[in-house]
Order: C-alpha cells, then sequence, then structure tokens
C-alpha cells in the first residue's frame, strides 16, 4: 500500500488526526513526549547533553507502541517525519485546550 499524498500540511493534518482516534493511542503520544522533553531537558541541566538524544527512543517508543498495541496502525512518522514531529506538538496542545475533539469530529 502507497503511502498518501497531501497538497498542503492541513490536510496531512487532518490524516494525521485520524490517525490518532483512540484516546489510548493519543495518551501514548502525550506520554512519549512529556517524557522525551523531560529526557532532553534534564540532560542540558546536568550538563551531559548526548543524553538529550535519548528523547527520541524515549518519545517514539511510545508514540509507536500506541500506533501497533492500540491504534493497530502504521505511524505518519514513517512517511511523513517533519510533519509528524510538528503534529505530535499540535495534537498535544489540541489536547491541553479542549480543542481536540471538536477536530477529531471535523475530520472524520
Amino acid at each position: 500500500m502507497s503511502e498518501p499524498r497531501f497538497q498542503s500540511y492541513e490536510e496531512f493534518f487532518a490524516f494525521y488526526v485520524l490517525q490518532h482516534s483512540s484516546l489510548s493511542n493519543r495518551l501514548m503520544h502525550v506520554a512519549g513526549t512529556a517524557l522525551g522533553l523531560g529526557t532532553a531537558i534534564t540532560a542540558f541541566v546536568l550538563g551531559h547533553p548526548w543524553f538529550a538524544l535519548l528523547w527520541i527512543p524515549m518519545a517514539y517508543g511510545f508514540a509507536w507502541t500506541g500506533h501497533f498495541l492500540m491504534e493497530k496502525n502504521k505511524p505518519a512518522t514513517f512517511g511523513h517525519p517533519f510533519w509528524s514531529f510538528i503534529s505530535d506538538f499540535r495534537m498535544l496542545f489540541l489536547m491541553v485546550t479542549g480543542r481536540l475533539g471538536p477536530y477529531l469530529k471535523q475530520s472524520a
């Protein structure tokens, strides 16, 4: 199956949100993002910047577990890594501000 093609980031983000329809998957993304950011910040605060690279397996380990085990789909990161990275933070922002629910309904 080929990767979907998108004309714009907004078109991609509508697809991205649909790939995260499961609350458990979204919560895995929140945990991975929070732990990844915490790991990177702690590494710099403690003066060990190379340890900041641990954010990658930390964040993506949680996110991909959510996709493979809970959502049962392929992470969008595989086909669109930069847009997916940005979208993780955008989705988190929408969740925190209570605006993701309406967006999920609009994208469905």
